[in-house]
């Protein structure tokens, strides 16, 4: 089992930037991958950044390619996602997401059995 905390969320205004981050505990060392999901009021849930824990190569939503910057700490088993320029659509709830193995694809929610209990990131204009 792994368990995931988020922290960081919080108000800003559009333009602005907010750092989010995750402590992973528990099985840590059979995670392979960590990343972000975000669900706005009345959407699915959607992908928005991936990092691999063994090489650190980061994938990203386009919405959010050249703003926001997923990176991970090994040594303190932690990911965190800096988000800059930020627009009142990036205002969602925002999950910490693990996996033991890709089995859909990074971008897939079903790829990940471990899950946050969500951080709220409002963005106002």
């Amino acid at each position: 089992q792994v368990q995931l905390v988020e922290s960081g969320g919080g108000l800003v205004q559009a333009g602005g930037s907010l750092t989010l981050s995750c402590a992973a505990s528990g099985r840590t060392f059979s995670t392979y991958a960590m990343g972000w999901f975000r669900q706005a009021p009345g959407k699915e849930r959607e992908f928005v950044a991936a990092i691999i824990r063994s090489t650190g190569s980061a994938y990203y939503a386009d919405s959010v390619k050249g703003r926001f910057t997923i990176s991970r700490d090994n040594a303190k088993n932690t990911v965190s996602l800096q988000m800059n320029s930020l627009k009142p659509e990036d205002t969602a709830v925002y999950y910490c997401v693990t996996t033991t193995a890709v089995k859909y694809g990074l971008e897939d929610a079903r790829t990940y059995n471990y899950w946050g209990q969500g951080t709220q990131v409002t963005v106002s204009s």
